[in-house]
């Protein structure tokens, strides 16, 4: 099959949901455990402020949160975060931007964050003790545990690349947002489809290589789930480990950051 005709935003039919999961969940609760051990991305404050992250708002982020960093990109001033919101971060690992977020929607304000590792949700709740505007769900992040129109604001760094039902994935961001709530997303993403054979790695899944799409596809898999693109931008991100470098060099394989608003109506 071509890679031009595989499916993109839809991944189901090439790789096994459990597998992958498993993978995932295996890579991020290692980086749980030991943040310091060499991997394919790098993580940590430095990463943050590397991607654009505004040293006073890290400030408000505890270390132990922050040193497990994984983003790929900073996302959060595409957000227009208010006093009072009432914000979701989608795969929010071990909480850096739950925290961050949570410093610039103030007291009023709530944020949540959903990721289905146990690690990382443990390493989360201990740190979020005793915030009462904080909070953290064990679920995956194309089948949220919450009421249509719940939030303002719908955030995600790193973690939408890992879906392979990304169109899933926005669709349920969409419903769960008001009429005219905000997405900012930072995700990886490629100039040129992926081959198959890459598409069926879980590890390269897992270090968010082989679930990138094209950013057409992905733009158009935002539409269509009914979102309207505001600001769209490339991130200075490099992955650390020379496989996943090759990989990106020969994809185009880069992160992006984008701000988009729910339309007033979706289907």
């Amino acid at each position: 099959m071509d890679a031009f005709e595989l499916p993109q935003a839809d991944a189901s039919s090439l790789i096994d949901r459990h597998e992958l999961e498993e993978r995932v969940q295996q890579t991020y609760r290692a980086l749980a455990a030991n943040p310091q051990t060499p991997r394919h991305f790098a993580s940590g404050r430095d990463v943050a402020i590397l991607a654009g992250y505004p040293r006073d708002l890290l400030d408000a982020v505890p270390p132990e949160v922050l040193e497990r960093f994984a983003g790929v990109g900073y996302h959060l001033d595409l957000a227009t975060l208010q006093a009072g919101d009432h914000v979701l971060d989608l795969g929010s690992g071990s909480g850096t931007d739950v925290f961050a977020a949570a410093a610039l929607v103030g007291a009023d304000g709530v944020v949540v964050g959903v990721d289905f590792t146990d690690a990382q949700l443990a390493t989360a709740r201990r740190a979020a003790r005793g915030i009462d505007n904080i909070g953290f769900v064990d679920a995956n992040i194309d089948r949220l545990p919450f009421d249509d129109g719940s939030f303002d604001v719908v955030i995600s760094n790193g973690a939408i690349n890992l879906s392979p039902v990304k169109q899933r994935v926005f669709a349920e961001a969409a419903r769960v947002l008001r009429p005219a709530g905000r997405l900012a997303v930072a995700d990886i993403v490629s100039a040129r489809p992926l081959k198959e054979a890459t598409r069926r790695n879980t590890e390269l899944w897992a270090a968010c290589i082989a679930g990138a799409i094209p950013i057409s596809a992905y733009l158009d898999t935002l539409a269509d789930a009914g979102f309207s693109i505001r600001t769209r931008r490339r991130n200075s991100y490099s992955f650390a480990s020379d496989r996943a470098r090759e990989a990106c060099n020969t994809y185009g394989v880069e992160s992006i950051s984008l701000g988009a608003i729910r339309k007033e109506s979706i289907k």
